[in-house]
């Protein structure tokens, strides 16, 4: 591979700086093994004023995931655990309970791919509390699993019908590594992954050294930048890791090595390409996920990614293994960038490959003899507090035209997606197949296709984000109408007794 032009890649990052708010931020590429450019921005601490390196600790959120399923896949490689047995098998601390008999088991493959049927926040308490209920302040004591589920974990849905996000499923993976091997999570990632990979900074607890460097997370309001308050993470095994971006730079060498790099190894290269395949799909067309890591296609490029998402910090990690080439982001407080940071590191590695960025199609027709095939209303499925898909969906989505346009709309109390995007066609071959372009969100489309079933017409749309699912629903049942109604009669009753008073102000003048 030619060498980086360092100073376009600064120039790439400061752009991404001028269009996006970042208390710090650290942006690295990992190429031949190595890390081959690395900026950053802005400060760790505010305070004291202390700069953002390669060394500064972050907190990486659920990236945590991807190194829980490692250590899962190195006791499926020992023959210790089953993928496809029930997970129940493996669990001594708590049991999964199903909340309805019938249900079939929740395997350990189910749990790698939020298919089990857990959901996304325990209580619902959890809606309005910082990550979802799933933290102590610092200083408190961390309950142990089996004192946080009690009597056990709910499984809500039938398990391997529906893809729900969850910190849940796999906090109960690192207590199912916690009772195979008879070590501690926090013993076993150590000396099973990050030792053997020279992540010497990496761990799920918060050392006295990683303290030391311990980037300050930060919120941005109103009345300008503040400190989060500093907490634990009770479901370890899903979000509570600490790491550089040196670390994960050794990291992203060992995805692209094949499960190792430079100091050594820990999964074989078939595992790991196991770990990459698609082992869910709501639709075909959609690159879904693999065993814990999100898939994506750059231009027919393989792209494998994960996100991590904590109060005051994100960050974002994607790899393209044939390519042999990883970008990485880590920012400790930043403006909306749950929804940039996967679109920004997208752009900048599309730019490593040499392929364009995603890009509304202008040369394939519209069909709209179709259209009323497509148009009405689509539920996804679940409880409300599956928080994450109900923030951006709302009760559902809604497809109709408009203008002469065909338009999704997201039944979301969010501005910018209940007005509604145009669906653009995306494949001549295929008139179910849209995409829609969410620019002010950064460099990125979304595709978005619709199933059919034979005699039924169109069945579902699917969605190439999570991924997601909505069904489709009767027009009778679409909220939209319901509210839109009461709208109606509560603004008719307004009127009716101003009318009224104004009468009675009238008779006694």
């Amino acid at each position: 591979m030619p060498e980086l032009d360092q100073l376009e890649m600064r120039t790439r990052v400061d752009e991404i700086l001028n269009r996006r708010t970042a208390v710090g931020l650290a942006v690295g590429v990992v190429r031949n093994g190595s890390l081959e450019f690395f900026r950053g921005h802005g400060v760790a601490d505010i305070g004291s004023n202390t700069p953002v390196t390669e060394d500064t600790v972050f907190r990486v959120g659920s990236i945590t995931k991807t190194f829980t399923a490692i250590a899962v896949m190195q006791l499926w490689e020992e023959g210790l655990v089953d993928l496809d047995a029930p997970a129940n098998d493996y669990l001594h601390a708590y049991p999964l309970v199903p909340a309805r008999a019938g249900f079939r088991p929740a395997t350990v493959r189910h749990l790698l791919t939020h298919t089990a049927g857990v959901g996304e926040v325990l209580h619902p308490s959890g809606v309005v509390r910082p990550l979802f209920g799933e933290t102590v302040k610092v200083g408190r004591p961390v309950p142990s699993l089996r004192e946080y589920y009690r009597e056990g974990l709910r499984i809500q849905v039938e398990p391997g019908t529906t893809f729900r996000y969850t910190d849940h499923g796999f906090a109960t993976l690192g207590q199912i590594v916690e009772d195979v091997s008879g070590q501690p999570l926090d013993r076993y990632l150590r000396e099973h992954i990050f030792e053997p990979l020279g992540m010497a900074d990496t761990d799920i607890v918060r050392s006295e050294p990683a303290q030391s460097r311990l980037a300050t997370g930060y919120n941005l309001r109103s009345g300008g930048v503040k400190a989060v308050t500093d907490y634990e993470v009770v479901t370890a095994g899903a979000a509570s890791a600490y790491s550089t971006p040196r670390d994960m730079a050794r990291y992203i060498a060992a995805l692209l090595g094949g499960g190792a790099n430079q100091h050594g190894s820990v999964l074989k290269p078939t595992t790991l390409a196991t770990m990459f395949a698609a082992h869910y799909q709501p639709d075909p067309r959609i690159p879904g996920l693999g065993l814990a890591f999100f898939r994506g296609n750059a231009d027919g490029h393989p792209v494998i990614e994960h996100q991590g998402i904590v109060p005051g910090f994100n960050s974002q990690i994607s790899v393209a293994p044939d390519d042999g080439v990883g970008v990485m982001a880590f920012t400790n407080g930043a403006s909306d960038a749950m929804l940039w940071m996967p679109a920004e590191l997208g752009s900048l590695l599309n730019h490593l490959l040499g392929v364009p960025d995603e890009v509304i199609r202008a040369d394939v027709p519209k069909r709209p003899e179709i259209w009323g095939e497509i148009c009405g209303w689509y539920y996804l499925p679940g409880r409300l507090t599956d928080v994450r898909a109900r923030s951006m969906l709302g009760a559902g989505a809604e497809v109709f035209v408009r203008h002469g346009e065909l338009v999704l709309r997201f039944l979301s109390p969010i501005p910018a997606l209940y007005k509604g995007f145009p669906l653009h066609p995306d494949d001549d071959k295929d008139p179910y197949a849209f995409r829609i372009d969410l620019a002010e969100f950064g460099p990125v489309t979304l595709r978005v296709v619709f199933s059919r079933e034979p005699g039924a017409g169109t069945t579902a749309v699917h969605l190439d984000v999570m991924p997601l699912s909505l069904q489709k629903q009767p027009a009778a049942t679409n909220p939209r109408r319901w509210l839109t109604g009461a709208l109606a009669v509560a603004t008719t009753a307004i009127a009716i007794r101003r009318h009224r008073a104004i009468r009675r102000q009238h008779r006694m003048a």
